[in-house]
């Protein structure tokens, strides 16, 4: 039987007796090959996006990303992400994690294994035809993920994936897989590194540009974005002090009255 690409022995050995400073560069030419294997699969990742802001834009659907372990946690993170970045609500981008929220921090036993489960998981949500699922798995063979992604192209969803070997089930199961094939992991089968790295990386290319279609960025900023802290309110007010030109205590000012930084673009700039 094969070995997948991500169970297979690292290039590099007697990791032990290594210096530190031997480690960390060896680990960090292995992720310098993560950013040219996700280049390839731009058209693939280019198809998801058109097809997610279609089903947003047109049908008031919704995308959802399930995933186990390492990979449920990276989709949840970023669908999180998208209400405060983009001012977008918070159930138009879902992430579903194999064993519940108590899986995020604690790893959750035979989660992954319950074909079933995910189906279950994503009907709580009233989930459509209108709908994009997104499986996640290193593997490509995950239970959980396939069998959701398989129950809900049956139900007549769009489906993808984002697997990190060729020919899985799981980009079978899948109408628009897309396969970020990085090499053996630097510790043997290890996927939170280098796959789990080129996960994150294509999730922050799709809902980054996803959200861009929608019109959630104005020019280069986020002016969507909830002003729910310190930070993200002097930012806000940076934006207006830059594209305005005017000082800080106008820019101030004007987030204070109109709440956010697109309503100020939107009276004085567009």
């Amino acid at each position: 039987m094969s070995k997948k690409t991500t169970e297979q022995s690292s290039t590099y050995d007697h990791l032990e007796k290594m210096r530190t400073s031997e480690l960390l560069t060896n680990i960090n030419n292995e992720d310098k090959k993560v950013a040219s294997a996700i280049e390839k699969r731009i058209p693939e990742i280019e198809k998801v996006v058109d097809l997610v802001v279609s089903k947003i834009k047109d049908d008031n659907g919704r995308l959802f990303y399930i995933g186990a372990g390492t990979s449920g946690r990276l989709g949840v993170l970023d669908a999180s992400e998208c209400p405060p970045t983009f001012g977008v609500p918070d159930d138009v981008i879902i992430g579903i994690i194999a064993g519940g929220d108590v899986a995020l921090r604690k790893a959750v036993e035979n989660a992954e294994d319950d074909i079933f489960r995910a189906w279950e998981d994503l009907k709580k949500f009233d989930i459509n035809e209108n709908d994009v699922v997104i499986g996640i798995a290193a593997s490509g063979s995950t239970p959980y993920v396939v069998g959701g992604v398989k129950e809900a192209r049956k139900n007549g969803l769009v489906t993808a994936c984002i697997t990190n070997n060729y020919d899985t089930i799981l980009a079978k199961a899948s109408e628009y897989p897309i396969e970020v094939v990085v090499g053996p992991e630097f510790v043997t089968g290890s996927t939170r590194m280098k796959s789990g790295t080129a996960q994150k990386l294509v999730l922050n290319m799709i809902s980054t540009a996803v959200m861009i279609k929608l019109g959630r960025v104005k020019g280069n900023k986020m002016v969507d974005m909830q002003l729910s802290n310190k930070k993200l309110v002097e930012r806000g007010v940076l934006m207006i002090m830059e594209e305005l030109k005017i000082d800080e205590t106008l820019a101030s000012n004007l987030l204070k009255e109109h709440k956010s930084v697109r309503e100020v673009f939107r009276k004085y700039k567009y």
